[in-house]
Parts: structure tokens; sequence; C-alpha cells
């Protein structure tokens, strides 16, 4: 089979190849299937760089998720048969002709759903419900920062706002050229990350701060976020895309003194913990599409070969829509 390939850790395209390997088999509880379309995420850029937690081994083929068709069935894969359409959080190896899953992680394919669409849901759309539902228990009335708001997860996080509680929305973005995209994905209000963002935000909201904090960029603004803050607002941070060392947690006093909470999420590791949930929050996702209720434009790209330079593309902060790969089919 093809598959993408990262050989080494590197920061742009030289170390990624098109390559033949073998189909991988499906072991005790898992799917083999035949991938139709394949979602990229930034996660690619982070195992690529080789962050710590991402790529457990060189080579690496890439790919946390994917629609496509059963070929195979492990020992003790219940729920699925040979010839199932699907939609599957495979977590890597996505990027491949033939991918494996945990059955568990692997959810039937609703009638009449583009496939290519249905692709990008168990990563970005998936990620937006359980933040939203449960690490960060939105309720109505609440005001949500979402740090990159103008990236998958961030306009995902409008979508289910807006479908699930109707929370106030604040976006916040890294340049001045994402202010646009992060309205268009329904962020009224948009800030550009600086110095003086909690200050704004606190401007923003006569004073009162807001009552979540979404951050994807590891502990990089974490102090400015617990200066956004409202007294018993929360943070949750949900990933590391700054890259580098995660710095110490703030110290006890700071929480007390600001009335917060700090938690963290990860897609993966919950998906190993919980994937009932996880699995939960996919059919939401995929209700979501098939009800018209994402606004995410999906870009789908003709082949394995167009996904490097997407990839770069998010590296550098140049994406545009949620590019979705045809892998087969």
């Amino acid at each position: 089979m093809q598959a993408l390939v990262f050989d080494r850790p590197a920061l742009d395209t030289s170390a990624t190849r098109i390559a033949r390997l073998e189909p991988p088999t499906p072991g005790s509880g898992q799917v083999a299937i035949r991938v139709a379309y394949a979602g990229i995420n930034f996660k690619d850029v982070m195992s690529r760089r080789g962050d710590p937690g991402y790529a457990p081994r060189w080579p690496f083929v890439p790919g946390v998720e994917v629609s496509g068709t059963v070929v195979g069935l492990g020992p003790e894969a219940s729920g699925h048969r040979v010839g199932d359409p699907v939609v599957a959080l495979t977590n890597e190896g996505g990027l491949a002709e033939i991918a494996v899953a945990e059955a568990a992680l692997t959810v039937p394919m609703p009638a009449g759903l583009d496939p290519g669409r249905a692709a990008s849901a168990p990563g970005a759309l998936t990620t937006a419900i359980l933040l939203h539902d449960h690490a960060a228990r939105v309720r109505a009335g609440d005001i949500v920062l979402v740090h990159s708001a103008g990236g998958a997860v961030g306009r995902s996080l409008a979508d289910v706002a807006r479908a699930r509680s109707g929370a106030r929305l604040v976006g916040v973005v890294g340049a001045a050229t994402r202010v646009g995209t992060a309205r268009d994905a329904g962020y009224p209000t948009v800030l550009v990350r600086g110095d003086a963002l909690a200050a704004d935000v606190r401007a923003g909201t006569s004073g009162r701060g807001v009552d979540v904090v979404l951050d994807p960029q590891g502990t990089a603004f974490l102090h400015e976020d617990l200066a956004a803050l409202a007294p018993g607002g929360r943070i949750i941070l949900f990933g590391n895309a700054a890259g580098g060392e995660l710095a110490a947690l703030p110290p006890t006093h700071l929480l007390y003194r600001h009335n917060a909470s700090v938690g963290g999420f990860s897609l993966a590791a919950l998906s190993a913990d919980a994937p009932a949930m996880v699995a939960a929050a996919m059919r939401a996702a995929l209700y979501m599409l098939a009800a018209g209720e994402s606004t995410s434009e999906v870009v789908v790209l003709p082949g394995l070969a167009a996904t490097p330079d997407a990839q770069q593309a998010l590296a550098d902060g140049a994406g545009r829509g949620k590019y979705v790969v045809r892998v087969s089919g």
C-alpha cells in the first residue's frame, strides 16, 4: 500500500515522502479500513517536528482521522462487518491506503453524508464537542475565549457553541491576517494576541473577564489567560501548538487569587481511557455535519502527494479551511 511517511523530525517537508509499505494487520479489538479520505491536522505538524509524545517511532505514518470501508477484523472486534462504510479516529497511521483503528473508535458513516466531509469529523469537530460539553462544561450565558480561533478546532468550537449553548465567543488569533477568518467562523469579537491581551479582554467585557479559556498553545500564554478570567473561571489547555518545553503551572496562590481552575485535554489520551465517550462525540459530530450545523469549509486534496504542502501550510499558519485528502476510491 501507499502511505505518507515522516522519516525523521523536520520543520519542513524535507523528511516527508510517499512510501510503499506492507498493509497493517488489525490486532485484538481492531478493524482494518480501506481509506477513502483522511483528514490533515495540526497534530501532523507536531509529529513531524518531533514534539515529545507525538511520533513514537521513525519512520512514522501520521493521520488521525479517516473515512472508508472495513476490510478486515481482528480478534474480539465487534460491532462492525467487512464492507461497512465507517468513520474512525485512528490517532496515527490514517494517511495511508489501509489504516487500523480500534473498533470502539470506529462508527458507522451516516447514509447520504459525503465521505470526504465525514473524514473531517473525528479530529477537530469531535475535539470541539468534548471541550465544550465535558472538559469546560460550557453553559448558556458563559463568555468563552478561544485561542487560535481561525484554526480547525477554533472554527469547530464556534459551530458547537452556536448549536449547543449559545455562549458568547471571543476569538484570539496570532496575526491580524487571521482576524477575517475568525470572524467568518462566527466570532463577533476577535483580538490579536499580544502583551495587552488580558486588558483588551477586560475592556471588551466591561471589566468582567471571561468564564472559559480554551487554549491550544500549551503554557505559553497561561498567565495572560489567568488575567483574563472572571472569578470562578476555568482554563482548558488542549495542545502545545507553540512547541517547545511546557512551563510549570501557576503556583497555587495564583489560582486562589483568581478563583480559577486549570485543566488539560487530550483527544488521544481520552480515546484510550474513555473510548465510548469519544465515540459518542464522533457520532454527534457526524450528526452536526449531516444536519448542516458545521460551517467549516472542507478543502479536498486530490491524493497523498498533495499532503506535504498542506501540512506545511498549517505549520506556516496559512491554511485555509479543513484539509482532507482523497486517498482511494
